[in-house]
């Protein structure tokens, strides 16, 4: 579900650029899909990092720098 929702929402943005050439496609989408996902995980974790952190399957000093430069803590 959310490949395919992915996939059609980055086929509209190709075709809206009517052409012209792409630039730093990659970089958009992880910056674009990040904070949601940090916000959601975030909740369902109850705001704890270290259950968050395994949840993503990344190192709780890197969740805290991601929370840090979304502005999600302080």
């Amino acid at each position: 579900l959310i490949e395919e929702s992915v996939r059609s929402t980055l086929e509209q943005y190709f075709k809206d650029l009517h052409g012209a050439e792409p630039r730093g496609v990659h970089e958009m989408m992880i910056a674009t899909v990040e904070r949601p996902l940090l916000e959601v995980v975030m909740r369902h974790a109850q705001g704890n990092q270290s259950r968050a952190a395994e949840w993503l399957g990344i190192n709780r000093n890197t969740l805290r720098r991601k929370l840090l430069e979304h502005k999600l803590i302080d």
